[in-house]
């Protein structure tokens, strides 16, 4: 096989990956050896997340502001730092955790589902947002915004809820607790890939922060996208085409078959599908058409994002169903182009597809997850980054040990 140039920081590193390939025991198999490999590396190795991604939010930042920010970076979460920590505060005191697009979301869905039955005529003016906002808890303004009943909510909604005193006023601190670690699960400089690719896989996790424990700081945010980008820049390396070679189902792949793919119909309210997601743990969902079982298309938590920060695009809407949501918001972009990043799109590949092919659609694609059809375009089972992932690598037996130790867990009342 011809030698490779390395073009990028990625490839450099998938050639790193090659050397420590070539010297592995030849009884191992390919798996063991790529285990042992990626074993030998430390996390501090992989290249940096770029520029645009080396932001924080601090903890006194309100939820318009964080969402803001997000927004103007094109990013979809960002470590919370605690404007209270000293100077030379550890990271673990540094930190609160990191926020979402989804998750601030999520957190007023949640806060608007009361454990008693909401009086059926609720109020959606402008007038009872304001009222609600002068000293009356946070569950009573919500109810009084309207967000308890998905199917009634007007296109106007939006726009009430982000000019809101509630939206303007509450700190990101405020809903901490909801964070998806408190603060986060973060990995040494020293650790290696093996560990990152564990946590990114069978332990779930969509981005790994990298600590350097001197500075007290983040020195990295590896995320799936980046671990995919870096399998994608591995091309032609040979330890890679041994692997990325192999069709989906020589690798057991989908993971998720179709009977258990989680969908929506286009006819839904927009609402409904994203609390589909939350109550399901979903990242996305296919957007089924009416009276048929054919997907037209796809709808992501990702997409959160256009509902706070467009509410103007969904005001001609009585009920901002799916397929409104994604028409305004297409219709949207078409006119924004620098302005948001591209709504998820639906994008499929058949069953005699290669993990080689697989990987370049997702990098390619910048998406979470691809949809394996029929020729007729039936569902036959749904692969994400994470179950990529998890079949390059495998969990050696009692390879934690006690790495969980001391971590701060889940908080009960989390719903991110």
């Amino acid at each position: 096989m011809r030698k490779i140039i390395p073009k990028s920081p990625e490839a450099k590193l998938g050639m790193r990956v090659g050397d420590l390939w070539d010297v592995q025991e030849p009884q191992l198999s390919p798996t063991e050896k790529l285990n042992a490999c990626f074993e030998s590396i430390p996390v501090s190795a992989f290249p940096l997340a770029p520029s645009n991604q080396e932001i924080e939010i601090k903890s006194d930042a309100t939820l318009a502001e964080a969402v803001k920010i997000l927004a103007h970076h094109n990013v979809l979460s960002a470590p919370v730092v605690n404007v209270d920590a000293p100077e030379d505060a550890s990271w673990i005191d540094r930190y609160i955790g990191i926020v979402e697009f989804a998750g601030i979301v999520v957190w007023i869905l949640h806060q608007s589902e009361p454990s008693t039955p909401k009086s059926p005529s609720t109020p959606t003016s402008a007038s009872a947002i304001a009222a609600a906002a002068n000293g009356i808890t946070f569950a009573l303004e919500l109810e009084a915004l309207g967000l308890g009943s998905a199917a009634t909510t007007s296109g106007d909604f939006f726009e009430d809820l982000t000019s809101s005193e509630l939206y303007k006023n509450t700190k990101v601190r405020d809903i901490s607790g909801t964070f998806r670690w408190a603060p986060f699960l973060a990995l040494e400089r020293s650790n290696s890939f093996l560990t990152m690719l564990l946590l990114l896989s069978k332990y779930k996790m969509k981005g790994v922060p990298v600590v350097d424990l001197g500075a007290g700081r983040i020195d990295n945010i590896i995320t799936q996208s980046a671990v995919i980008h870096m399998l994608a820049e591995c091309a032609g390396l040979q330890w890679f085409e041994s692997w990325g070679t192999k069709e989906l189902s020589e690798l057991g792949l989908p993971l998720v078959p179709p009977n258990h793919i989680i969908k929506v119909c286009e006819d839904e309210p927009v609402l409904q599908a994203f609390k589909l997601m939350r109550k399901k743990r979903v990242g996305g969902v296919p957007i089924i058409e009416k009276g048929g079982s054919k997907p037209v298309g796809n709808i992501s938590l990702r997409d959160v994002q256009f509902l706070l920060t467009a509410p103007e695009i969904y005001h001609d809407y009585r009920t901002i169903k799916v397929k409104d949501f994604l028409s305004a918001v297409r219709s949207y972009l078409e006119k924004n182009q620098k302005a948001f990043p591209k709504l998820t799109e639906y994008i499929t590949c058949k069953k005699d597809c290669t993990v080689k092919e697989l990987i370049q659609l997702f990098d390619q694609e910048k998406i979470n997850r691809v949809y394996v059809v029929d020729d007729d375009g039936n569902l036959q089972g749904l692969i994400t980054l994470r179950d990529v992932i998890s079949r390059l690598v495998h969990e050696p037996r009692g390879y934690f040990g006690d790495f969980f130790d001391g971590v701060l867990p889940l908080p009960a009342n989390c719903r991110v």
